[in-house]
């Protein structure tokens, strides 16, 4: 069922880090896929005990590989096959990251209406 090596596009995708291949395969093709330190081709063969990252902006994310796979697996059995061995200092600067654009809108109120803009010069023009 598993072989002793993947394409690095094809395992990003299995271990669900990509919801596409293509997605996978585009991340390595804009250098976001990270083996030794170093950007790699999507068709670079990975195996056991490879160390990768992933960008998660503005952090890399980075994993160990456990065992290699061929097809997609469920999101309960991925921890079978990575490792997240990102430190915690990177994980707390990706958490706060995104509670912070959060914290500019209120998600779905959208554009503000011709009524809120003239509300809102209004008082900005007051003097």
């Amino acid at each position: 069922m598993s072989s002793e090596n993947e394409r690095i596009d094809k395992f990003l995708w299995s271990v669900r880090l990509f919801k596409t291949r293509t997605n996978a395969a585009d991340a390595c093709k804009s250098k976001q896929v990270l083996i030794n330190d170093l950007p790699v081709k999507s068709s670079r063969t990975v195996t056991v005990g490879d160390i990768f990252k992933v960008k998660q902006v503005p952090i890399y994310r980075e994993f160990k590989i456990i065992k290699i796979l061929n097809n997609r697996v469920g999101a309960k059995l991925v921890a079978e096959y990575i490792e997240e061995i990102t430190s915690e200092a990177e994980l707390q600067k990706l958490k706060f990251s995104q509670e912070n654009v959060n914290l500019i809108r209120d998600r779905g109120t959208g554009r503000p209406t011709k009524k809120d803009r003239r509300d809102l010069s209004g008082f900005f023009d007051d003097k």
